[in-house]
């Protein structure tokens, strides 16, 4: 079994290249633009009832997508919301 000898230069350019992995790897992430919420997560979210909920939907003021009988929300219409924008 050969034994190598590590220096510091050697961990500083390991450290370096592992550095510039790390930031490739999370640039390239995309944001979280298009998380589903569902109908308890925006209660929590809006601070508000099951009905208040129902209302925004029937009114149209909420966005929603219903799949399998479990509605959801897209995140930007709730951040929408929240910012006052609707």
């Amino acid at each position: 079994m050969a034994l190598e000898i590590i220096t510091k230069e050697d961990l500083e350019d390991f450290r370096i290249k592992l550095l510039e992995d790390i930031r490739a790897i999370i640039g390239n992430k995309a944001p979280e633009t298009g998380k589903l919420l569902k109908s308890y997560q925006v209660k929590n979210l809006l601070k508000i009832s099951s009905g208040t909920l129902q209302n925004l939907r029937v009114n149209g003021t909420l966005p929603f997508s219903k799949v399998g009988g479990i509605i959801y929300y897209k995140y930007d219409d709730i951040a929408k919301i929240l910012n006052g924008k609707r």
